[in-house]
């Protein structure tokens, strides 16, 4: 069982922030584990902490150890250095082309608001006329 990264160097921040928020949801699944495992009554305190810490903690370890040979796999690993060297063709807009992009968007969801608004008024008082809808 050795301990080797498979094309070293290559998608590297990719597979650490893989394998970093694969590890944040792993401890947040240890976290809930151990809080259930409160719940868990023997007559000796001692090894009710033991196993209430121990079985959370090994099953992170496994966690680790399966976090490590997957982001590893070579398949999987291929993927990521794939999807790095994609995302570093990718042509990222600037903050001014954001800002006047959302500002447009904001404009239209406003401006259809209002036409909707009055389309809704207008149907209102067109039902109300005909005596189809009774205010």
């Amino acid at each position: 069982m050795k301990l080797e990264f498979y094309k070293k160097g290559q998608g590297y921040y990719i597979r650490l922030g893989t394998a970093l928020a694969v590890t944040v949801l792993a401890v947040l699944a240890c976290a809930s584990l151990y809080q259930k495992m409160t719940g868990l009554q023997l007559e000796d305190k001692n090894l009710q902490r033991w196993i209430q810490a121990g079985v959370p903690a090994l099953v992170f370890a496994v966690l680790g150890w399966l976090i490590f040979k997957i982001v590893n796999m070579p398949k999987f690993a291929d993927f990521l250095i794939a999807t790095e060297g994609e995302m570093k063709k990718v042509s990222w807009s600037t903050r001014k082309e954001i800002t006047s992009s959302t500002i447009v968007v904001i404009v239209t969801v406003f401006i259809l608001a209002a036409l909707l608004t009055v389309v809704d008024f207008g149907f209102h008082w067109f039902f109300v006329k005909i005596g189809a809808l009774k205010v």
